[in-house]
């Protein structure tokens, strides 16, 4: 396990064994977000198969040392990456997700923003953003930021949604400033100093239903920006699968998806993209 005292000048670690500094900046997420993901994490189709996608692309390209999942909400990415065997330290901002995270056994969590932390430059042997950086406006500064914090030949992970035309009441309620095209991710990428190794689309299946239940009422201006309450039914209502059926057809598709990313294939197609990138220069 990783001893943050030596990376970081700005973490202490408090009674209850999170790592916390004294100051923290806003960040583009609702406060709500954490609470509404843990209610549906361990249920969604979406969270568990983008779980799968992200450990099959750490084994595909695997880390040099502990992944910091910046960002990293309740714990749910960086469980299974510490269940598959990865040394993994959770950075989250949110206080309630830093809690939720350490409640479901993650053995290092940070409750800070990145900037806050104080890691020292080129100490982070690999980086998880996991639809972290769409919540970012200066997207190239902050990867800029975490190229300095990665050691020479570090990796960074990142999954985003995809898509600018997929734009929709969703990412209003989740405090997205943009969607991604492939070109656009994998040219943000190579300007912060990363080679770009893999780049694919996953959640294939989906853009067709995102058109359908979010694009098309948001442009009719049927569905507008919800409150907490109703943003949180809304991500219920479409993170469970009912249907028998449609379960086993999610899955033989979700199944392809893993077999593509363990063969290396990139896709160009998917609701969401995937990239594995090494730090250079």
């Amino acid at each position: 396990m990783i001893d943050l005292a030596t990376i970081s000048r700005n973490l202490e670690q408090s009674s209850d064994g999170q790592w916390r500094c004294k100051s923290s900046s806003p960040v583009s997420y609702p406060e709500w977000g954490n609470e509404a993901c843990a209610q549906v994490e361990d249920s969604s189709f979406w969270f568990r198969h983008r779980n799968a996608c992200i450990l099959e692309a750490l084994k595909q390209y695997p880390p040099a040392g502990a992944v910091f999942d910046l960002g990293g909400g309740n714990g749910f990415v960086a469980k299974a990456m510490q269940d598959a065997g990865f040394d993994v330290v959770l950075v989250e901002p949110g206080t309630n997700g830093a809690h939720n995270a350490q409640h479901r056994g993650i053995r290092s969590v940070v409750c800070a923003g990145v900037a806050e932390a104080g890691f020292v430059a080129a100490s982070l042997p690999a980086v998880g953003l996991f639809d972290v950086v769409e919540h970012i406006e200066d997207d190239h500064g902050f990867l800029e930021m975490i190229r300095n914090y990665l050691s020479p030949q570090g990796r960074v992970y990142i999954t985003v949604p995809a898509y600018p035309a997929l734009w929709s009441h969703e990412d209003l309620d989740a405090g997205h400033y943009r969607r991604y095209r492939k070109p656009e991710l994998r040219e943000l990428l190579q300007k912060a100093s990363f080679a770009v190794e893999f780049v694919t689309g996953f959640f294939q299946f989906l853009p067709p239903a995102i058109v359908a239940a979010r694009v098309l009422p948001y442009r009719l201006g049927i569905a507008k920006p919800a409150g907490a309450q109703a943003a949180t039914g809304r991500m219920k209502e479409q993170h469970e699968v009912h249907s028998p059926v449609i379960g086993r057809i999610l899955e033989q598709l979700q199944q392809r998806e893993i077999t593509q990313i363990r063969a290396r294939q990139e896709t160009n197609f998917g609701g969401s993209w995937l990239a594995v990138g090494t730090a250079v220069g």
